[in-house]
């Protein structure tokens, strides 16, 4: 049986190693060479640099605003849907999830094309007598693209864990007398939280190191540290500082996944 399996994994094993292991390997070899292949650390301590350092505090700030939106936003919609009949939340889930069936490049263009200074948007707003909002090429406009994106990650790991909520637990809890608010924060809050953390780190982690929301919500005013490491590997050419500035990013990723694994731990 134990071999069957690993019959069964190794395609999935081939495929890891060449697209996951592979090129971590490469970007670990650039990131710690430089030009002649000796070892270094300037390209990792390159991030100290005023420019990195400067898109690297942005992009973990819109992403901390961008996760937090997400959750306000997912929460309550997760709850209303989790409260719902089996039939009727899917549908509506299904709804929900749809845009994500489109390319993530069409839908960040089509919100350029709604927040643009001669878009939709504002040219509702001229026809309304209204002023033009200016947010194109703005942090704003960043913030809202990726909490459009990422936004069903939030949704469906906080709905997946509400709705495994026993009723009767609910149920119990005000028959001893608590109500809707104790009810919540004593029973249906700690019992969501590893969906929580799911959500969080699915929402997190590529908020921090997107660069096509930037590019194209942002222009070249709004730099994210994924926009430079881009940058290093498609303009300037530059593999090793480009890896350097990834490994970094790799490891802000992993003390992220470290912590919400170990606030799990403890929870459970």
């Amino acid at each position: 049986m134990k071999s069957e399996k690993k019959i069964l994994a190794a395609p999935y094993a081939v495929w890891a190693a060449i697209f996951i292991i592979v090129p971590l390997c490469m970007i670990l070899y650039y990131g710690l060479t430089d030009k002649n292949g000796v070892f270094t650390l300037e390209n990792i301590l390159a991030i100290a640099a005023p420019g990195h350092a400067r898109a690297l505090r942005r992009s973990i700030m819109l992403s901390l605003i961008s996760t937090i939106i997400c959750f306000l936003l997912a929460y309550p919609l997760a709850m209303i849907l989790s409260e719902k009949k089996k039939n009727n939340s899917s549908f509506i889930i299904l709804i929900f999830i749809l845009p994500m069936w489109m390319n993530f490049l069409l839908r960040t263009l089509a919100w350029q094309t709604l927040l643009e200074k001669t878009g939709v948007i504002n040219s509702v707003l001229a026809f309304l007598g209204l002023p033009a909002l200016r947010i194109i090429n703005t942090s704003h406009a960043i913030v809202l693209g990726m909490v459009y994106n990422f936004l069903p990650f939030m949704v469906l790991p906080l709905y997946n864990a509400l709705s495994k909520i026993d009723e009767n637990v609910i149920h119990a809890a005000k028959d001893l007398g608590a109500n809707s608010i104790q009810t919540f924060f004593r029973i249906i809050l700690p019992l969501s939280v590893p969906g929580i953390i799911s959500g969080i780190t699915m929402v997190f982690v590529p908020a921090l190191t997107t660069f096509v929301i930037s590019t194209l919500l942002g222009g070249s005013k709004v730099l994210l540290i994924g926009n430079v490491i881009e940058q290093e590997f498609t303009q300037a050419s530059n593999w090793h500082l480009g890896s350097g500035l990834s490994i970094v990013l790799m490891i802000f990723i992993l003390i992220n996944m470290v912590v919400t694994a170990l606030f799990e731990k403890e929870e459970s």
